[in-house]
């Protein structure tokens, strides 16, 4: 966060709708509870191991923790433009190029979003017939995490695609070369 209290950096703030700020603050705080909550089980599963009593349904919940982890985190990634694409090669780029280049990787993630999507709830729709054991489980609790992201990685990139268009892809790069601070 800047020193506005504002999510998005300001180099940033021209591809971002500010109607997704609250939407990217929600998944970050999920991002933290699925960490939280998958090193808290993998921690149980180990101690009740080593006391001889190990809960066998903690193996499930370490899953699904590190499945909805990974799948939201790229989402989030996705909307701060911190994955998926070369955002060094392009930095160094301006004018046309660099708008070719900035709209081409985005378009590339937009499809594998689409296929996310698509695919995602195909195998979605068939972990209904698939269980995990002990719990029965059906797999389709796991395979939910890759519509999902899919449809929130396609959101963020129509944004960044429809603002790119409108206001080009460069920002200020001033505040690009400091370095972000974690709160």
């Amino acid at each position: 966060m800047n020193a506005t209290g504002d999510i998005v950096l300001q180099s940033h703030r021209h591809l971002k709708w500010r109607a997704l700020d609250l939407v990217e603050r929600i998944m970050m705080a999920l991002c933290g509870i699925c960490l939280l909550g998958f090193t808290t089980s993998v921690f149980f599963d180990v101690m009740t191991r080593e006391i001889g009593h190990p809960w066998l349904w903690l193996q499930e919940v370490t899953s699904t923790f590190f499945i909805y982890g990974i799948f939201i985190g790229a989402g989030v990634a996705s909307r701060r433009a911190d994955h998926l694409y070369l955002t060094a090669m392009t930095e160094l780029m301006t004018g046309r190029l660099r708008f070719t280049v900035e709209v081409f990787n985005r378009l590339v993630i937009l499809t594998v979003a689409l296929c996310m999507i698509y695919f995602g709830y195909i195998n979605f729709l068939n972990g209904f017939g698939n269980f995990r054991m002990p719990s029965m489980t059906p797999l389709a609790s796991y395979y939910a995490a890759i519509p999902l992201s899919g449809i929130m990685i396609a959101l963020f990139m129509i944004e960044q695609l429809v603002n790119g268009w409108r206001n080009g892809f460069e920002g200020d790069q001033a505040e690009d070369s400091t370095p972000r601070q974690m709160t």
